[in-house]
């Protein structure tokens, strides 16, 4: 064999991002970026050498030893050496810190997950449980458990790795995994009032968290979403022992691989309740918030990824006497995803910094609104973009990304995760529903026009025409709940596209900017930003297609 095509190789994930560091010059303020650059500088750095080393190594996943040589129960879940890095990398890096200090402007939280940004794709995933911490994090700082708050929380923003502990988020359960009113835990007293937990968690990513927020019914509570109490429990007892829990399995997933994701039964497991112990599922949604967010920027870290290795590669690949890159119908294919990658990574860092605002205090009504409508919209948008793009820039390899040892086909198994984690696309379209009806669409029509006050005529109407059109759908199918439900898919991808839009274009007419922020905003509106259904009495329409015909006999 005289021919050895060579490997794509990742370039500096921070110098050679061009989104992000378009981002950095004209977004981020200047008084914050000297306290931010060197971790970037350092992540991307980790990020190469992850990568490189990969290439060379073989796969590791972890392993659920549940007995010891000589009978006994252990559950012992030996990780892989990434893994075994994860603390230190997050608490050297501020990965969790970083976006609780106290800071009136709330500009931490995008400084936070710029970080998460370049973190994710070497981290194996490593920042689902951070997701999960900063989560409960999040939840017990707006409790009135101090007791909880003084015990937990210096654990989870702690700047030591050997103090750090990290979250799980216990929700999942075998009879309904987005419909927690089907929760089976149960929660009793015990003779000294101590509560415990008795159930399976089905889905309990990051098992070797040390604490989790888990969802239980109260023994004797009623039926529905509103009887189920929050509860904070730790998983091991002083000794290091599992504390009443049982880890049946480790799940054989189709991505996330490295992850250790358990079933586990609880059997006595010590807990407390955040607050009054029932209408458990209203006070998790402050960690799904979070978790959600977490999700769109690793959404956006998987694509940047698969773009910049597709890139790479037509430099390097020749096929009928050029390189790829030089090919009109290659270029062209890969120009088409840069601009859905780069709309979304402003809707999605639009979204921290809204987080910022609204937790720093300094979010006006307007903004508050826009960031609970947007914030569904953004990992509902990027969770399904993110598979599309990789699919696409793997195909770009053409036969090797097929191929398990080049590391592509983990890219597009992995992307699989994000329509699924914290929400599925329908769910998520739902939730922007209820988002709406609680505050109306014309706080994100406000958020929009402020981004399109500086721009031409033909550009902002190219925005505001599919706005509009959702607006109407809204509008006109909300008299039936059925209409309004079977298209909320495109009226939730269509109100994700337009505002990703404005953003691009609020972000061109700032100084200093690259100008291929331009040329993107432009093939960005090519695509078209309207997904809505043709008539609004077409989302149900044709959904007689699923049912059962007759069989003759």
């Amino acid at each position: 064999m005289s021919f050895l095509q060579p490997a794509p190789s990742l370039n500096n994930p921070y110098s050679h991002d061009r989104v992000l560091q378009n981002w950095l010059r004209t977004v981020f303020p200047a008084a914050h970026r000297p306290s931010l650059i060197p971790d970037l500088q350092a992540l991307a750095k980790y990020a190469m050498e992850a990568y490189a080393e990969r290439l060379v190594t073989p796969r590791q996943e972890p392993v659920l030893t549940q007995w010891d040589a000589w009978g006994a129960r252990v559950d012992r879940i030996t990780l892989t050496p990434t893994w075994d890095h994860g603390a230190s990398i997050t608490t050297q890096h501020g990965l969790l810190w970083s976006g609780h200090v106290k800071d009136p402007t709330g500009w931490m939280r995008c400084a936070q997950f710029a970080r998460v940004y370049l973190y994710h794709v070497a981290s194996e995933f490593y920042t689902c449980p951070l997701a999960m911490t900063d989560g409960a994090t999040t939840i017990l700082k707006a409790s009135e458990a101090q007791s909880l708050i003084d015990r937990a929380v210096p654990r989870f923003l702690s700047h030591d790795p050997e103090r750090l502990w990290l979250s799980g988020q216990w929700m999942t359960e075998t009879p309904g995994g987005s419909d927690v009113s089907r929760t089976e835990t149960v929660a009793r007293q015990d003779a000294q009032g101590q509560w415990r937990l008795y159930g399976r968690k089905w889905f309990s990513s990051a098992i070797i968290g040390e604490t989790a927020m888990a969802l239980a019914r109260p023994d004797g509570a009623g039926p529905g979403s509103s009887a189920i109490g929050l509860f904070y429990l730790e998983t091991r007892d002083n000794d290091g022992s599992w504390n009443g829990l049982q880890v049946q399995r480790l799940k054989d997933k189709l991505g996330t691989r490295e992850l250790p994701t358990a079933e586990v039964e609880l059997d006595g497991i010590p807990a407390w309740p955040i607050g009054e112990p029932e209408h458990g599922v209203r006070r998790i949604a402050p960690m799904l918030n979070i978790t959600r967010t977490w999700n769109s920027i690793c959404a956006i870290a998987t694509m940047r990824r698969a773009i910049a290795l597709a890139i790479d590669y037509s430099c390097r690949r020749q096929a009928f006497g050029e390189y790829l890159l030089e090919q009109p119908l290659h270029r062209n294919t890969l120009a088409d995803v840069i601009p859905e990658f780069e709309a979304g990574f402003h809707l999605s860092f639009a979204v921290t910094r809204l987080l910022g605002q609204v937790e720093s205090g300094s979010a006006t009504d307007t903004e508050t609104a826009v960031w609970r409508i947007l914030t569904p919209l953004a990992k509902l948008w990027t969770g399904k973009l993110a598979v599309q793009i990789t699919s696409e820039c793997l195909e770009a390899f053409g036969g090797a990304s097929y191929i398990e040892d080049t590391g592509l086909p983990q890219l597009l198994r992995d992307a699989q995760v994000y329509p699924l984690w914290e929400g599925t696309t329908n769910v998520l379209a739902l939730d922007t529903l209820r988002a709406l009806g609680q505050t109306g669409i014309e706080p994100l029509r406000q958020f929009i026009e402020q981004r399109l006050r500086n721009t031409d005529p033909s550009t902002a109407a190219a925005i505001r025409q599919p706005f509009d059109a959702a607006a109407h759908f809204l509008e006109k199918a909300s008299s039936q709940r059925s209409h309004i439900e079977a298209g909320a898919r495109g009226l939730a991808l269509t109100l994700a596209r337009t505002t990703a839009a404005a953003l691009l274009t609020e972000n061109t007419g700032l100084a200093n900017t690259d100008p291929r922020t331009g040329l993107a905003l432009q093939r960005f509106l090519s695509h078209g930003l309207d997904r809505l259904p043709d008539k609004y009495d077409d989302a149900v329409a044709e959904t007689s297609l699923l049912d059962d015909e007759p069989t003759p006999n």
